[in-house]
């Protein structure tokens, strides 16, 4: 198990580099974690993160990217809700990659 240092605090992390503890998230550990996936985080960034968080808090799961388009252009419009707009913010896979800066666990389905 491996750990980043954000505030002087070790924050544990699993053999895929998603929070060993999902309670350790706050926005420094999402920027400290969106440094080691080269992701400057904006408030597009930012606004995908909440959207997760706030979906996790209501369904006790985080989404495939399939369920994440679908859900995030209900609520945050049809132009942000398709894989393309996703992956130009977070390339390296939206669900597994917004996931994990967003503290979340691992999206089921993610390799």
């Amino acid at each position: 198990m491996s750990a980043i240092e954000v505030g002087g605090k070790n924050i544990a992390l699993d053999e895929d580099g998603f929070l060993a503890d999902i309670g350790d998230w706050n926005e420094e550990v999402a920027l400290a974690l969106a440094k080691t996936e080269n992701v400057d985080m904006t408030d597009a960034h930012w606004e995908v993160v909440n959207f997760l968080r706030d979906y996790y808090a209501e369904y006790k799961i985080a989404p495939m990217i399939r369920i994440l388009t679908k859900a995030i252009g209900k609520k945050l419009g049809k132009e942000k809700g398709n894989t393309k707009y996703l992956y130009e913010l977070y390339p390296a896979g939206p669900a597994k990659q917004a996931c994990k800066i967003a503290g979340l666990p691992k999206p089921t389905g993610c390799v």
